[in-house]
């Protein structure tokens, strides 16, 4: 897991318990503008540089920095992918680049170590709103890796008519699991208390009988027909997968959804993401066009 500041990430390679300096990407971006791309922008001001070689435009949304990154050739109807969390954490793993190849958008807000709080709902809120009105199209394809999937499964849980499918990488499904250790997972103290503080509880008791994790908020999203892949490794002892992905799993079934998980036989944690990403790109592809984008 990656915390607030991520030009810090460097310094948590080995200091944090659920995630490393995963976000740490220096060669998969440059500060060379692009000029003509800035100009004919839909995007507010901010400054242009590019990612993984595409053009990206980074702007303030809500008090966070934002960004955009534009495939070379759009595809129709302008589908788009939205990382909330680790947009620079095994990129070339989870299927972005080839998306961006086929014309999809790629898009990030920086909230930091926040654990899909309240306010984080709201900043998101305020992006979406961007994205929309620079021309994206209504239903993103949400990802969260690690604990990206708390940001990811509240934010489709609050909006489910905005979201197509949702991809969880090792994704926090409950946050008593990790970062509250209330399980068998290794759990990480001082994110616990960020967490209670960022969510404003004034107890631990208040926040173990929370019922707002992704885990309890499936119901909306089986409803509106959203599809679910996840990838995960089987012996993570971190984020461990009976304690999230497999409750997913079980209830989302049961509600009536589909979902699919990709399972790393003998792989923990990390690292994240397939050496061969392309089931999870098809199926990211599949359920926008299913969903009209």
């Amino acid at each position: 897991m990656l915390p607030l500041n991520r030009f810090a990430c460097a310094c948590l390679l080995f200091g944090s318990t659920l995630f490393g300096a995963d976000s740490k990407a220096p060669s998969s971006t440059s500060s060379h503008p692009a000029k003509e791309a800035a100009i004919a922008s839909p995007w507010p001001g901010g400054r242009v540089d590019t990612w993984y070689g595409f053009v990206r435009h980074r702007f303030a949304v809500e008090g966070a920095t934002a960004w955009v990154v534009e495939p070379r050739q759009v595809a129709p109807g302008k589908p788009w992918t939205w990382c909330l969390e680790f947009p620079d954490a095994f990129t070339e793993r989870t299927g972005v680049s080839s998306l961006l190849e086929q014309g999809f958008h790629h898009v990030h807000l920086e909230v930091g170590n926040t654990f899909g709080c309240p306010r984080a709902q709201e900043q998101f809120d305020a992006f979406y709103q961007v994205l929309r009105r620079g021309g994206l199209g209504p239903k993103a394809a949400l990802i969260g890796i690690s604990r990206g999937g708390l940001y990811a499964y509240r934010w489709a849980a609050r909006h489910p008519e905005r979201v197509a499918c949702i991809y969880g990488d090792a994704p926090v499904c409950d946050f008593k699991s990790w970062p509250g250790g209330k399980g068998k997972g290794k759990g990480s103290a001082g994110d616990w208390t960020q967490l209670q503080r960022h969510y404003g509880f004034t107890t631990e008791v208040e926040a173990l009988a929370f019922t707002g994790n992704p885990v309890d908020q499936l119901a909306p999203l089986a409803k509106a027909k959203v599809r679910l892949i996840h990838v995960v490794g089987d012996t993570d002892e971190v984020v461990p997968v009976a304690e999230n992905t497999a409750l997913i799993e079980s209830r989302y079934r049961a509600l009536g959804g589909r979902i699919q998980v990709i399972h790393k036989p003998g792989i923990g944690h990390h690292p994240h993401g397939l050496d061969d990403p392309a089931p999870v790109a098809a199926f990211i592809r599949s359920a926008l066009e299913t969903a009209g984008h």
